[in-house]
């Protein structure tokens, strides 16, 4: 196990569950966050630590029980929601994003009482669904083998609009890694939560909602998914490794956008930076995790 193994807690709760919830919004969707925040005051048996994050904006008109937290810039996503979790309180922590939001009102206590009933988790992402009926994006079940969203499986990253962790799990890892400041920071929480000696869960039977928009594509996009990729193995895989996972996805990348050659120039560009440039601090995971990862079905090389 790693530096940051977390024992395991298999007592249930005695009383009401403490949740501390982090809401991260930049202010351009008042009424999706306001939906939001709506969803998670309405939780039933729990008892709720709220603070509304706004990544270079103040929140205002906030609803009685959630707090504002100002920053004085954009920090990115992961870092806003690092950011929150240092000024809440509770026994687990769910990060929420402005444009998404939970139906039913026992899903905390639904999700807190999945990862007391089975130790082993520390982590649960929910099958997230439109409920408009559009057709929902398979990225959104983080699963090389998509199967049936409504089923259940460990996984080895998550969409990062609705995650429950213990807190002291969250702790163990680190948090979000700040440095990313856009795109991967769900996979490497996830790993690190494997390295903690713990599961990423995806659990099919907990919902979120979130509209089935498709995600502009941009050049600013590619560069960091490229960065991004490379930061993540120098970060958190051994150094044989290293190469491998770059070179599946570079791999991956070339198939997808052969012919796209513009794509591929700003990919590759920014997967030289990646090598080059300061990635942040290193949590080298060890290799028990590599054969957990590998016997849970998917190696950290692609």
């Amino acid at each position: 196990m790693s530096q940051g193994t977390v024992r395991r807690h298999a007592a249930p709760h005695r009383g009401r569950p403490r949740i501390a919830v982090v809401v991260l919004t930049q202010g351009t969707r008042p009424a999706d966050l306001r939906r939001g925040i709506d969803s998670v005051l309405a939780q039933r048996d729990v008892d709720l630590d709220v603070v509304c994050v706004g990544n270079g904006w103040e929140p205002t008109d906030l609803p009685e029980g959630v707090r504002a937290l100002a920053l004085p810039e954009n920090l990115g996503i992961p870092a806003g929601r690092n950011a929150g979790a240092e000024v809440v309180d509770g026994d687990h922590v769910f990060f929420l994003d402005d444009d998404a939001w939970v139906p039913s009102d026992t899903f905390l206590r639904d999700a807190v009482e999945l990862l007391d009933r089975d130790p082993s988790l520390g982590l649960v992402q929910p099958r997230v669904v439109d409920p408009t009926g559009a057709a929902n994006p398979r990225r959104w079940v983080p699963r090389i083998r998509k199967g049936d969203a409504a089923d259940s499986s460990p996984v080895f990253s998550v969409w990062e609009g609705a995650v429950v962790l213990p807190m002291d799990v969250y702790r163990a890892v680190g948090g979000w890694g700040a440095e990313y400041f856009y795109a991967h920071e769900g996979i490497e929480l996830a790993w690190r939560v494997w390295d903690a000696g713990r599961r990423a869960w995806y659990a099919g039977d907990l919902v979120a909602n979130h509209p089935a928009i498709d995600p502009a594509r941009h050049t600013e996009y590619y560069r960091l998914n490229a960065r991004n990729r490379v930061w993540l193995a120098r970060r958190n895989l051994p150094a044989p490794l290293r190469p491998l996972y770059v070179g599946s996805w570079a791999a991956i990348q070339v198939a997808r956008w052969w012919r796209h050659p513009a794509r591929l120039r700003t990919w590759f560009a920014g997967a030289r930076e990646g090598w080059t440039s300061d990635c942040g601090p290193t949590r080298t995971m060890g290799w028990l995790t590599v054969a957990r990862m590998t016997l849970a079905g998917r190696p950290p090389v692609v």
